[in-house]
């Protein structure tokens, strides 16, 4: 499995942006796909956006295309989420995710690593 560290959350007001990062501790991050995820309060967790570690291919919810872009830097063993526009119905708890080596756009019940979350309140 891999460590993984979320930061960059924060209240802000709607509209803002803000940018999330996540640190993996693992040699072989290259080998990833990386999501990210959220769970509001109430709510179950849910798919925001993932990046493959094979050709850097791109996945997101429908509802934060064209405001959520993700990326990540192998150098680093980082992936970011580049949040724009953001509106109040995105506050939830954002978490930082992997699954094993080689998957490329797996469903939520196979990501195995999982960060601590990072909080994200957008006020009105």
């Amino acid at each position: 499995q891999v460590q993984l560290v979320e930061s960059g959350g924060g209240l802000v007001q709607a509209g803002a942006s803000l940018r999330l990062s996540c640190a993996a501790s693992v040699r072989t991050f290259s080998t990833y796909t990386m999501g990210w995820f959220r769970q509001a309060p109430g709510k179950e967790r849910e798919f925001v956006a993932a990046i493959s570690w094979r050709d850097r291919s791109t996945s997101y919810a429908d509802s934060v295309k064209g405001r959520f872009t993700i990326s990540r830097d192998n150098a680093k063993n980082t992936v970011y989420l580049q949040m724009n526009s953001l509106k109040p119905d995105d506050t939830a708890v954002y978490y930082c995710a992997a699954p094993p080596r080689y998957f490329y756009f797996p469903p939520i019940n196979e990501y195995d690593s999982w960060g601590q979350g990072t909080q994200v309140t957008v006020s009105s």
